[in-house]
Formats: C-alpha cells, structure tokens, sequence
C-alpha cells in the first residue's frame, strides 16, 4: 500500500512511499498507542500497512532486529519515524497523553493507614485492611477484574481460573491479617500471592515494557501499571515472610506432664533397668 495525500500536511511525505506500523496485537494485550498510531494514520487519510505482532516472541525479535526498546514503530519507507509520539510530532500535532490516575491508589492507602491507626492495629492491620479493601473493589466487577489481569499475570494467563479466585484469596490473606487466625497459612499466602504479583509486574512493565492499567483496584481503573503495582506486591511478600517468621518462632512448645514421685521413682528404675 502508498500513502496518499489527503491535505497539506501530508504533502512532504513521497507518494510512492510505502508506509509500514509495526504493533503488538497480542490475545491478552492489544497496545494502546499502537491503536493511537493507526487512529492518528487513518485521520490523515495515508494507507499503510497494519503489521501485527502476535505474540511476545515476534515483538522481541522485532526489537532485536531495529535496535528498539519499545512499539509500536512507524516507517516511512526504510526511513524509521518512531512511536506514536514520534508520528504526532512528525504530523505538528499534539500527542494523546495516557490517561492514568494515583487518585485512587492513594485515597484507598491513605484511608487503610488512618483505620489502622485510629484502632492502634500497626503495620499488620494496615495491610490487612488495604487488602480486605482492595479485595472489595475487585469483586463488585470480578469479570472486568479477571480481564484486565490477564493482560500481565503469569499465573492467570496459564491457569485463567486464577484470575477470579485471586480476590477471595486477597481477602482472605487481608482478613487473617487482621484477626491474628491461622498466622501460618496467611504469611505462606501473602508470601506466594507477594512474589507471584511482583514478578508478573516486572516483566510486564520491565521487560515486556507494557503500557497497561494495574488491576489492583478493578478491572476498571485508570492506575498505571508500575512501580506502585510492584512495591504493593513486594511488600505484601515481605510482610508474609515476616508472619511466617514469627509464627514459626512463637510456636508454642506443649507443655511436659508432672509426674508424681511414686511416677517418678517407676520412670527411674524403668531406665536403670
């Protein structure tokens, strides 16, 4: 396909030209400034051709091949534009910024640290309560939630189920956080749920470099995926290693029986004999 020339903004760009967008358009991920590339070429009114990246293998050769770190990338003929910001740029026209917010992040931790504090419950209540709050947000869209995780959880994207049961046992981690039940199981909990999270954020936002919306507070938010994401993850971890620690060093020792001494003197000559 050429480009063509739809008004005077586009009249430095060669008729004969092929103009080619390379974009991840994965099942779990459909990049969101590739789509802003594509939108913005079609408002000009210049063919081109669509080149879909499908999976995580064809982007990461892609990256390899043009020495990029991140797609979506345009060419113009063998001449490479850039990203989408580059494309708005080349066209004089302002860029569409993502459209994230911490808001919601810091009102629900803000809130979770002050009920921990005016009940006097610490660090532990403090978790327990973003969690049990964090948990509730998913669940009033579980359906939005499980898809909005797929898009970056490793556990999810091999075992989809997991993405529905990952709120109940939020909550429930959240919950044994704050009534002090079964400190073992929760601090084995929080730890796997912990590292789980905090390596699929990694890779998603570090290495695959995903512009993706964190599900942490709904399936629905407009929270970046980040460096937030993966501190909540990484403290969640750190606070079930800390609880595992602890309830395996306050395991109570069972007490041994008193013997009377007529008990005592048989136990004696029982191990003489």
């Amino acid at each position: 396909m050429t480009a063509t020339l739809p008004n005077s903004q586009a009249t430095h760009i060669d008729l004969q030209t092929p103009i080619r967008l390379y974009r991840m358009s994965t099942p779990e991920h459909e990049c969101p400034w590739g789509l802003r590339a594509v939108n913005l070429l079609n408002e000009k009114g210049i063919a081109f051709d669509d080149i879909k990246l499908t999976s995580q293998d064809e982007v990461a050769a892609f990256k390899a091949q043009h020495d990029v770190a991140t797609t979506p990338q345009i060419f113009f003929g063998d001449r490479r534009i850039g990203g989408y910001t580059d494309l708005a740029a080349y066209f004089e026209v302002e860029a569409e910024k993502a459209e994230y917010s911490y808001t919601p992040v810091a009102a629900l931790f803000s809130t979770a640290g002050l009920m921990a504090l005016a009940t006097s419950l610490g660090v532990p209540g403090f978790m327990g309560i973003s969690l049990s709050m964090l948990a509730s947000l998913k669940l009033m869209d579980l359906d939005a939630f499980a898809e909005s995780f797929a898009k970056y959880d490793l556990v999810t994207r091999r075992f989809k189920p997991y993405g529905k049961v990952y709120p109940f046992a939020e909550l429930a981690i959240g919950l044994g956080f704050l009534s002090g039940v079964a400190p073992l199981a929760t601090g084995i909990g929080s730890l796997v749920v912990g590292v789980s999270g905090a390596v699929s954020v990694f890779k998603a936002v570090y290495i695959d470099k995903m512009a993706l919306n964190c599900a942490c507070i709904g399936g629905n938010s407009k929270a970046p995926l980040g460096v937030v994401s993966f501190a909540e993850n990484a403290i969640m971890a750190l606070m079930g290693a800390t609880l595992i620690f602890s309830a395996v060093g306050n395991r109570e020792v069972e007490p041994q029986a008193v013997l009377s001494p007529q008990e005592t003197a048989i136990v004696q000559v029982q191990a003489i004999e």
